[in-house]
């Protein structure tokens, strides 16, 4: 059923005082929300709650059928938040606006209209070098959620998301160490008269701090690496001196891999920092059954021997060490990581609106401006443009230009 067809046929079930009110807040924005593939991705960047902030204010969002099912959303609970429903993805992908959470395929690409824009994760591992001249080609404008920042200079979904991948990948460590999930059968935590396991974890961001915390109340061992002393500074301040904290340092950082019993990688560069990779042959000192978990794959991990995994098929083991590699850990409670990213976008959205339009928007807020890497098919993060080797653009000079 095509949007107008499906916008009538809706609208035909409102009173009329319903209707005239709908008519008065003429919808200003067009979003469509596709079903992501469920083996790959569970997550919705709207929840039903944020569907319907965003309509109340007059908006249309229109939301592929089923869509929310990997979250246990129901489309009738979207529906009744103020969503069209729609029956075909190209429905959803023809809206001005589409949000969805991986990048979008070449496919997906061809389905949107020209001037179009795009909200996703960057996830560059799932982003190709054609995707991204695909876009280009259409004129579209391209934003990845994890670069948008707050007026506090902040990244308001990488905190969001971090504070859940720093608990989950804990959770997880737990899980994979048992014997029932092939491990070697530690358990996670504090037994009088055993040595506790050893976690170490590199990086002392949000997501470092949030698993060393959760890993020091089970009771294991933690050591925390960062090139940034005042990242370990504050860390080391929050946890107490339980924690063993070190800057990145050939000497103690293989020391540390050869004992530990699992290592978490959180060392993100997208954001302006420099890549670190922990060489294969660092890998191939850790013991027997030790436990990687990359959390820097959606940037294209921190690992030499790491390999993009789908959370159907998340683990492999190499060199005798069990890896689990996907980009969206998170997604591994779905429901929860959809509602902090609802919560975050919702509000964008109808900033949006108040604009009058996205390209406004880009150009009124920094933040929001920092978000995009393709803007009208010109591709303006230089450091995307490096991954993938494509000639970048200054977007001051184009927002001037336009």
């Amino acid at each position: 059923m095509s949007l107008n067809n499906q916008v009538h046929k809706q609208r035909s079930l409102f009173p009329e005082e319903c209707l005239l009110k709908e008519i008065a807040n003429h919808p200003r924005l067009s979003i469509g929300i596709p079903k992501e593939n469920a083996a790959i991705e569970t997550r919705l960047a709207l929840t039903p709650e944020g569907v319907a902030i965003v309509t109340e204010e007059g908006h249309s969002v229109y939301v592929e059928r089923g869509a929310g099912e990997p979250m246990s959303y129901t489309d009738l609970q979207y529906s009744e938040a103020g969503a069209f429903l729609v029956d075909s993805p190209q429905d959803a992908f023809s809206a001005d606006i589409v949000i969805k959470i991986t990048p979008p395929t070449l496919d997906e690409i061809n389905c949107m209209n020209d001037h179009a824009t795009i909200f996703s994760m960057l996830q560059l591992s799932n982003l190709s070098t054609e995707s991204i001249k695909a876009m280009m080609s259409k004129k579209l404008n391209a934003i990845a959620y994890e670069l948008i920042r707050d007026e506090q200079k902040g990244f308001p979904v990488v905190s969001s998301i971090s504070e859940i991948e720093g608990n989950t990948s804990i959770t997880l460590i737990a899980e994979l160490m048992s014997n029932e999930h092939g491990g070697k059968g530690l358990l996670l935590g504090s037994v009088a008269g055993i040595s506790p396991p050893e976690v170490v974890i590199l990086g002392a961001s949000i997501t470092g701090t949030v698993a060393a915390r959760t890993a020091l109340a089970l009771g294991a061992q933690v050591k925390i690496f960062d090139h940034d002393i005042n990242k370990l500074r504050t860390i080391q301040h929050h946890l107490g001196q339980q924690v063993f904290t070190s800057v990145i340092h050939p000497a103690v950082l293989f020391k540390a891999l050869a004992t530990a019993d699992a290592v978490i990688g959180n060392l993100r560069y997208i954001n302006g920092s420099e890549r670190f990779m922990v060489s294969e042959d660092l890998v191939k000192t850790m013991k027997r059954g030790a436990i990687i978990v990359d959390l820097s794959m959606d940037q294209g991990g921190c690992f030499e021997t790491s390999e993009c995994r789908t959370l159907q098929n998340p683990l492999f083991v190499k060199h005798g060490v069990i890896h689990y590699c996907v980009p969206n850990i998170s997604a591994r409670v779905a429901r929860t990581s959809s509602m902090a990213l609802s919560n975050i976008l919702a509000p964008i959205l109808l900033k949006i609106g108040h604009s009058g339009c996205i390209n406004a928007a880009i150009a009124e807020s920094s933040g929001f401006r920092h978000g995009v890497y393709v803007y009208k098919g010109f591709l303006i993060n230089r450091l995307i443009g490096d991954y993938y080797n494509i000639p970048s653009n200054d977007i001051n000079l184009l927002l001037a230009g336009y």
